[in-house]
């Protein structure tokens, strides 16, 4: 996960007023969801939404928020094989500096917004008030990493009872012109700001595996993960199906662990949102064990 020496946050006079831990949110916990990419979409072909599967995810979600109306939520979700396609036909994530460059920036923009609109309409048809806040709008990165922002908007609208919806989004930068910033790395900059009990990642597997399961029927799940264990399981994790500019489950496992090591105390699980009920159980049941459990030691 990636973070700035300009610790990835508000400026220092916006930073006061809302930098609020999960504890101080009235009578609960605020907790990071991600609907990957390659549960929401098929990744193997351009802008091709699950609707049904997004739907279901959507109703599981707002069950939860009746059965525990104390529970905050910040959802976030990748562009899967809308912005995606867009992003590596014009190398938008290495930076963007020709006319070309720009428009393909501008066609990854809103590929993913596109994606995000269906996300967030079915949430609001399953009843969550879901508020769709575009990254892109909030922050600036620097040679590929969220350098500053405002969360001042997120925190207001967690404070209201809203559900805030983020998303992979190309981001403006310093140095490459443009690039673009992941939904985990959107999470690791707003982690130490918000302070969330959980992260959970919701993809279309199980959780982590020893081997690509994929690909090979016989690879096993690891049930928990530490930056001991990593070192003996990550040579079998693999890229992602389908299109994927920011890397595959590789990326994202190393990325989650520079996180837990930000954050002291953090959970990051990483689990299927395909098996009906799994983000549920993920969300109201912190200690069953749903997927793989990633832990800092």
């Amino acid at each position: 996960m990636l973070r700035s020496t300009a610790t990835a946050s508000l400026s220092s006079s916006t930073l006061s007023s809302t930098h609020l831990s999960s504890t101080q949110w009235p009578d609960g916990t605020l907790v990071f969801l991600k609907l990957g990419g390659s549960l929401i979409t098929d990744k193997r072909v351009a802008e091709a939404p699950r609707h049904a599967v997004i739907a279901q995810l959507a109703q599981e979600i707002a069950a939860v928020r009746q059965l525990q109306p104390s529970l905050r939520l910040l959802i976030g979700h990748g562009s899967g094989s809308f912005g995606h396609v867009h992003a590596q036909q014009y190398g938008t994530h290495a930076g963007v500096h020709s006319p070309a460059d720009w428009h393909g920036f501008a066609l990854t923009a809103d590929a993913a917004a596109r994606l995000n609109r269906i996300v967030t309409g079915a949430l609001l048809a399953a009843g969550i008030p879901a508020w769709s806040i575009q990254p892109s709008a909030l922050m600036y990165c620097e040679d590929g990493r969220i350098a500053q922002g405002d969360a001042a908007p997120i925190v207001q609208a967690l404070a209201h009872g809203l559900v805030p919806v983020v998303h992979g989004d190309v981001a403006l930068d310093t140095l490459r012109g443009g690039t673009i910033a992941s939904t985990e790395e959107i999470f690791a900059w707003l982690a130490p700001l918000l302070q969330p009990s959980r992260i959970i990642l919701a993809g279309e597997v199980e959780g982590i595996y020893s081997a690509d399961p994929l690909l090979e029927p016989a690879a096993q799940l690891i049930r928990r993960i530490t930056p001991t264990t990593l070192r003996e399981i990550e040579g079998g994790l693999g890229a992602s199906h389908g299109v994927d500019v920011t890397g595959g489950m590789a990326a994202k496992v190393a990325q989650s662990m520079r996180l837990l090591a930000a954050n002291p105390g953090l959970d990051v699980v990483v689990c299927s949102g395909l098996s009906a009920g799994n983000l549920s159980r993920t969300l109201l049941e912190p200690a069953v064990t749903v997927g793989t459990l990633l832990h800092g030691e």
